[in-house]
């Protein structure tokens, strides 16, 4: 019998992290009692009754855990990064939604060396990475269909995800750099690993072995 102390909430990303997770879940032990895609609930209770699941966009998944709102989140390394990840603990590299961050363009757009503008929904990331190399670009935020802004001179450059390039490749353009490999990591509360450290251990246990099974079957 689980303590109220040891009741954990698992934030979820929506889309096809969400897909890629819940067989992970079921591997170790935990199911939602409602199928995610079917119900309009955004809080599902589980096979367990100390364990519920919240589903959440993408972004908002490390600032739930962040504030404690959820004990353990599941993100796209792109978002983390973007975050910041403050007062969090990533634990767990779970090896599905794999893609690539790459910088994108027309051949040759990342060469010279003037002022470029980047269009992306990854401002602060698209930053620290130009900054990184000594390059000075002007951010442009967008929320989607990147490989618009270079079509429409809107932008030099896009930083976005890469997953086969066929997008990038209908609308002429191409990756140019790459960024970081992406995919999806398990990260928890700071708090909650010091208050329920047993039973998040004990999750997170559970999920690694099932990471590590359909990695050794993939």
């Amino acid at each position: 019998m689980h303590a109220m102390t040891d009741a954990l909430t698992i934030a979820l990303s929506k889309g096809r992290i969400l897909e890629d997770t819940l067989p992970l879940l079921a591997a170790a032990g935990v199911e939602p009692a409602e199928d995610p895609a079917r119900s309009r609930k955004l809080v599902l209770d589980t096979n367990l009754p100390h364990v519920k699941l919240v589903i959440l966009r993408a972004t908002d998944v490390p600032t739930y855990v962040q504030y404690g709102a959820a004990d353990i989140g599941v993100a796209g390394k792109d978002v983390l990064m973007e975050h910041g990840g403050r007062h969090l603990y990533e634990l767990l590299d779970l090896g599905i939604a794999r893609c690539r961050l790459m910088v994108a363009g027309q051949p040759g757009a990342n060469a010279g060396t003037g002022s470029l503008r980047v269009a992306t929904k990854f401002v602060r990331i698209a930053r620290r990475y130009f900054a990184g190399q000594g390059r000075q670009v002007e951010t442009i935020k967008l929320y989607g269909s990147m490989e618009l802004a270079p079509l429409a001179g809107l932008a030099d450059l896009i930083v976005d995800l890469v997953d086969t390039g066929n997008t990038l490749r209908a609308n002429g353009l191409e990756p140019l750099e790459h960024i970081a490999d992406i995919s999806a990591r398990l990260v928890v509360n700071r708090a909650s690993m010091k208050m329920k450290h047993q039973s998040i251990k004990s999750f997170v246990d559970r999920l690694e072995a099932a990471a590590g099974d359909a990695a050794a079957h993939d």
